[in-house]
């Protein structure tokens, strides 16, 4: 007499498979690459391209070399101090002759304003960490964000993100965020 094997259901196993896919689908998380927030320059032809000079005293230079040091304005610096400088930069609070230039803008909520003429320029070398160069970035926007919520504080009381959005607006066009970053060079 041959005894026969019990079999397994499996009837309902496409139904487990179905809902443990369903359930690690559900509980995972994804990682999401987030880039740099930036305003690209509207397109130009070369026809309609004009030749306006910005004036040196205008121009925050930054660079960052192969090594990951970082030279402001001719000068070796820390990143702890990067964001410091450009907030000095771009406020130019004492209209200090090395500093940028003003030019009077009537701004809403604020009337007539004197708005920097400031850029900050950012060029690295094709070696550059990427850790550095984000570290940079970051110091960067930070500082423009940093104007921006203390000129929030000062009329508004609270802070840039808590504004509507003409006051963001206003405030944006007090301290826009200008920061052009050059083609990446072999060596610097």
């Amino acid at each position: 007499m041959s005894r026969k094997m019990p079999e397994i259901p499996s009837a309902s196993l496409a139904d487990i498979a179905f809902m443990l896919l369903i359930f690690f689908l559900v509980t995972t998380t994804m990682d999401v690459d987030s880039g740099l927030r930036r305003r690209l320059p509207q397109w130009v032809d070369k026809e309609q391209e004009d030749d306006t000079d910005i004036n040196e005293r205008n121009i925050f230079v930054v660079l960052v070399n192969k090594n990951n040091d970082l030279l402001v304005e001719g000068d070796y610096e820390r990143i702890d101090n990067l964001r410091e400088r450009a907030k000095e930069f771009m406020e130019n609070p004492f209209d200090d002759a090395n500093l940028p230039e003003k030019e009077p803008k009537e701004i809403p909520y604020f009337g007539e304003v004197m708005v920097t003429k400031g850029v900050i320029s950012l060029r690295n070398d094709l070696d550059t960490q990427y850790g550095t160069y984000l570290a940079v970035q970051n110091e960067l926007v930070a500082a423009i964000n940093e104007l921006r919520d203390e000129l929030a504080m000062r009329k508004w009381g609270k802070p840039y993100s808590n504004l509507d959005s003409e006051q963001q607006d206003a405030v944006r066009e007090i301290y826009p965020q200008k920061i052009s970053e050059a083609e990446p060079k072999g060596k610097i």
